[in-house]
């Protein structure tokens, strides 16, 4: 961790220029071009096979272009606005060995939920970001000050290291204490490509990455307070255990792992940069070079394509012979389940993903053999590789089971909408349950209280995870 160039830092935050590869835009009277991203919108909608007029896609466009102004406003705001607003007097001991106060006293603030845009990929990823500084000059700063100097860095096209350096220098600089830290806890969504969903049952839904930065008395990732900072944060239950002390140069987005990028189209590849430059970024700039390509080829996950609907390599009245999770007997016929089966999708009225698990019960009569779970997971991915609204989806699959099933199915969808997250509500940790009857289910309050009944209290969205380190630099 380098020193700060306290001068040059100030000019920066001062001036609105460059602050470690993200531009501070001076646009505290305009808003970024929002018809140029509906047109750009528009393409992209278009690209996938869509009737741009259709009902529920119609106003997409500027839903999107909202939620982008929304989710990249920190361009057009300035830390140090936020910063010399609040700061206060605070003496330190008096004639006492030791640290307390404003004058040495160590202050952590902790699981401040945030989200920005990964700049590799345009997909939102959730941050828990702890803070810690040591006051020097008897003053101290308001609290609150901290999340809206994280919440200024945040929304904007990021990369979780360069969040946590422009945090650090921000309150550094602004607060002037002895030292600052910051840690990210920050989660991306690892979404598989259409095809390899129906191969890979064990996908990883999520990339975890911790990263963190330090000035001053915490430059040193060895340093004394650095272990009360971290001691602070396992008291909460955050694992601190693996740190590498000197940092990584691995590139965190799963889109960096896709081993071949289909040749994009072109206008679509356009469509992209135009929004980046609306959203006052310079498409050229490193960073966001292979952005473009790397959305469209997520993007196109989600085509509108007539597909021949086999699932999984079986046509529709093919079964194969693995149980299912559990079955309860009712008289002659058995009442079975298949829980947890994981999907992933893309919300239709904002172009933003949302995912979770299905869960689905049925009757299989006595002496048949019930439908594997192989089956119904690939009618899970076939309807959830598309545009969707989740009370669509839980009636596309109920239908679609009930066809091989017989008429008395069950469905129950949980997922999590990162709308909920990444537009002015940002309702962090909320989930959305959908539910559809066909049959007897219909009718039957005692089978569908068996069948809720059945699915765990757990709600495994976040269980399919690879973690990595945190970071000391």
């Amino acid at each position: 961790m380098g020193a700060l160039d306290e001068g040059h830092f100030n000019a920066e935050l001062q001036n609105g220029v460059n602050l470690g590869g993200c531009v501070e835009l001076g646009l505290e009277g305009g808003e970024p071009e929002t018809p140029a991203i509906e047109d750009a919108v528009r393409v992209l909608l278009q690209g996938l096979g869509e009737d741009i007029n259709r009902e529920g896609i119609r106003k997409t466009p500027l839903r999107v272009a909202k939620a982008l102004r929304e989710g990249t406003r920190g361009y057009r705001e300035k830390a140090k606005d936020v910063v010399h607003s609040a700061l206060f007097p605070e003496v330190g001991l008096d004639n006492k060995i030791g640290h307390a106060g404003g004058a040495g006293g160590l202050v952590i603030v902790r699981d401040l939920d945030l989200f920005s845009y990964c700049e590799s990929c345009l997909l939102p990823f959730h941050i828990k970001c702890h803070v810690g500084y040591v006051p020097s000059g008897q003053r101290v700063v308001g609290l609150s000050k901290f999340s809206r100097v994280a919440d200024v860095f945040s929304k904007r096209l990021q990369d979780p290291q360069r969040l946590a350096n422009e945090v650090c220098k921000a309150l550094q600089h602004g607060i002037k204490p002895a030292g600052v830290a910051v840690v990210l806890q920050c989660s991306h969504i690892h979404f598989p490509k259409f095809e390899s969903a129906f191969l890979d049952s064990n996908h990883e839904g999520w990339i975890k990455l911790l990263v963190s930065s330090g000035s001053g008395v915490f430059e040193d990732g060895k340093a004394d307070v650095w272990a009360d900072f971290l001691s602070l944060l396992r008291f909460r239950g955050i694992n601190t255990v693996n740190i590498d002390a000197n940092g990584s140069d691995q590139c965190w987005c799963p889109s960096h792992s896709f081993t071949k990028i289909a040749p994009a189209n072109s206008a679509m590849m356009s469509a992209v940069a135009s929004i980046l430059r609306s959203l006052g970024e310079d498409p050229s700039r490193k960073e966001l070079i292979g952005t473009p390509a790397r959305f469209v080829t997520w993007l196109m996950n989600f085509q509108n394509c007539n597909l021949e609907m086999k699932l999984n390599g079986l046509v529709l009245n093919q079964r194969d012979s693995m149980k299912p999770n559990g079955d309860i007997s009712f008289g002659e016929e058995h009442f079975c389940s298949e829980l947890n089966l994981p999907f992933w999708s893309q919300c239709e009225h904002h172009l933003l993903p949302f995912h979770g698990v299905v869960h689905i019960g049925y009757y299989c009569a006595a002496g048949g053999v019930p439908i594997g779970r192989s089956l119904l997971q690939s009618i899970v991915h076939f309807y959830g590789f598309k545009l969707q609204v989740q009370e669509r989806l839980t009636r596309q699959i109920a239908e679609t089971a009930s066809s091989l099933l017989g008429e008395d199915v069950m469905v129950v969808v949980e997922a999590n909408h990162t709308c909920m997250i990444s537009r002015g509500i940002e309702k962090f940790g909320s989930n959305t349950a959908t539910i559809a009857v066909l049959g007897q289910f219909s009718t039957d309050s005692t089978a569908r209280a068996k069948f809720l009944h059945s699915i765990p209290n757990s709600f495994p969205l976040y269980a399919c995870s690879r973690c990595t380190p945190i970071i000391v630099e």
